[in-house]
């Protein structure tokens, strides 16, 4: 069954605010899993509705390890969101990725510690899959769209996620090089862990603020230069989501992450926590409602 298309955008560094929105309204949202973000902003693109929510906070007040990552997934999930892109900084880890350019991230490599990283706990256990993080439809869309608006677009790309807020040192850099990642950046995990399990499909468009630091004589990771890159990626960030909007089709098809939590609950249904259950109403009440 089609649907129509409801976008989320996940606004990290250097993308704030909302204001390429048409009839933008501010409106605050609670979550049973805390407080998010901040309060999200919907309103329309193209004829096309999109919710944007500050992942860091009016005035960048949150650092990347102190962000409700739950709380902001369970919000955009409650406002009827389809879809979800994160628009994110990055460090490269390739010569060929340089600053300035943009990534679509296809993989991740989860290297944060200390993060609530799943809805489900005891009293209601789920596993959902994740070997492909980001959803390809979305990506492949969010691609043509950041190449139309003017940037320079790698397809695909290995993220590694660290913990922050400190950068990398300069061992962790070339240790996650031989990794085979590609970008460093500490916001893609949980974020895309919970969006799987919201059953949300989710895409990062990622841009390219510096080198980390795993090259021999180069200087090392400064926020100054990192500003500088991001005013300009930021535009065309902006140009990318504009275009992605108008490129949509007129109608949503089906994807199967909608449906990601089909056979994923194990807990029985007699031995199901009750308050964690009605806590994931908007996440997965899709499936606790048809199992009851």
């Amino acid at each position: 069954m089609t649907s129509a298309w409801h976008i989320g955008v996940i606004g990290g560094t250097g993308l704030y605010d909302a204001e390429i929105l048409e009839d933008a309204q501010e409106i605050p949202v609670n979550s049973a899993f805390g407080a998010p973000s901040g309060p999200i902003t919907t309103g329309t693109l193209s004829g096309v509705r999109f919710t944007f929510l500050a992942r860091h906070g009016a005035g960048h007040r949150l650092p990347p390890d102190r962000i409700n990552y739950r709380a902001n997934i369970d919000v955009l999930k409650r406002c009827g969101v389809t879809d979800v892109v994160s628009v994110s900084a990055i460090g490269s880890l390739r010569e060929e990725i340089v600053p300035g350019d943009f990534v679509i991230v296809d993989q991740v490599i989860d290297c944060t510690r200390g993060r609530e990283r799943s809805f489900f706990g005891e009293g209601l256990a789920a596993h959902v899959s994740l070997a492909e993080p980001v959803c390809g439809r979305l990506s492949r869309m969010l691609h043509d769209a950041a190449a139309g608006a003017g940037a320079k677009v790698h397809p695909t790309g290995c993220y590694v996620a660290i913990e922050g807020p400190q950068f990398s040192t300069r061992a962790e850099s070339r240790l996650y090089r031989s990794w085979g990642a590609d970008v460093i950046g500490m916001t893609a995990m949980p974020e895309a862990r919970l969006a799987r399990e919201a059953e949300l499909p989710y895409a990062v468009l990622a841009m390219v603020t510096d080198f980390d630091c795993w090259r021999d004589g180069a200087e090392q990771v400064e926020v100054a230069k990192i500003l500088a890159i991001l005013q300009e990626n930021t535009s065309k960030a902006k140009a990318a989501l504009e275009a992605l909007a108008e490129a949509l089709p007129a109608e949503r098809e089906p994807s199967p992450i909608d449906t990601a939590l089909d056979g994923a609950i194990l807990t029985a249904l007699g031995m199901r926590d009750p308050v964690l259950a009605a806590r994931l109403g908007a996440v997965a009440g899709r499936v606790l409602g048809q199992e009851n």
